[in-house]
């Protein structure tokens, strides 16, 4: 009896040990030890992460990022924490973060159901969606408008998966046309050689603004997807999780993310200035009132 007691001892004292040891492995404990945080960045996400003139990082993310860079710091009882930028790309911010080099990504990744299961995320702090830019003069107001005329989409992306699939679908009968880059299906609409361009609508909207006459581009309040935008971290670490989610968190509850959403989406931005004007969506809205980090579209639709 004394025996098997002593053996529960044993095995009791080494799930602590184990539980200590995994909470020494997590990123917390990295940080305080090394001082420091690596933030993976992006070069020209405007406006979420990009490179200003000065070529200094700048953007919504990186400010949500840098908010909560000081709850950890206050929470880990540090006098200060060196803030390192690492930029990373759309092939290289997932194994970046994998294998340690970044702690946050803070950048333009959707957060979706395949994702998650190689890393996490923090509540949601954008949504996008896939929507439709034409000149205003065409009277597009949804992708059933376009029937029989010429659709332009950047080669490669899901936008233009996405509208090839719905043009058969809804017996549309569109020209679907691909350009090599964004600025390229922009130009398309421009010059009239496309009557629309489908792409996320931050993405339009940028291109809109950046035009020689963004008053004459609208972009149709129909979605087509939903994608939701979160910070990313690595998976299975519920301690830095839990810290990170607090912090983004404390960030809706005092009203600061709507500050922080008019500073990039409704105000002149640098380099150029240029105001997106882009009021808060109503998915949006609804994620910072009851904060997620769903991965599911239907979790962002709203009536």
């Amino acid at each position: 009896m004394k025996f098997s007691k002593f053996i529960s001892v044993l095995v009791a004292a080494g799930a602590i040990a184990g539980t200590a040891q995994a909470q020494e492995t997590g990123t917390l404990k990295k940080i305080k030890d090394t001082g420091g945080i690596t933030l993976g960045v992006r070069d020209s996400s405007i406006p979420f992460s990009y490179l200003d003139d000065k070529q200094s990082y700048q953007g919504y993310s990186i400010d949500l990022c840098m908010k909560v860079v000081n709850a950890l710091q206050k929470q880990l009882g540090l006098s200060s924490l060196n803030v390192k930028m690492n930029p990373v790309t759309s092939a290289t911010r997932i194994p970046l973060m994998a294998n340690g080099t970044v702690d946050l990504e803070c950048g333009s990744t959707t957060n979706n159901l395949e994702r998650q299961k190689q890393v996490a995320f923090a509540p949601t702090t954008f949504v996008t969606a896939n929507r439709l830019l034409a000149k205003k003069s065409s009277n597009i107001k949804s992708l059933d408008d376009m029937k029989g005329k010429s659709l332009v989409s950047t080669s490669g992306t899901s936008n233009l998966k996405q509208v090839t699939s719905l043009n058969g679908e809804r017996n549309l009968g569109m020209n679907i046309m691909t350009a090599k880059d964004h600025a390229e299906a922009f130009l398309m609409v421009e010059t009239g050689r496309a009557v629309a361009f489908a792409m996320d609508d931050i993405l339009l909207a940028s291109l809109a603004a950046s035009s020689k006459s963004p008053a004459d581009y609208s972009i149709t309040s129909e979605a087509l997807s939903v994608e939701p935008y979160a910070i990313m971290m690595r998976r299975d670490d519920p301690a830095f999780k839990k810290a990170v989610d607090d912090a983004v968190i404390a960030l809706f509850k005092s009203g600061e993310i709507n500050r922080l959403y008019a500073k990039w989406f409704q105000s002149p931005i640098p380099p150029k200035g240029i105001n997106l004007n882009i009021p808060m969506s109503e998915p949006l809205k609804a994620a910072i009132a009851k904060p997620t980090d769903s991965g599911d579209p239907e979790a962002y639709k709203t009536k």
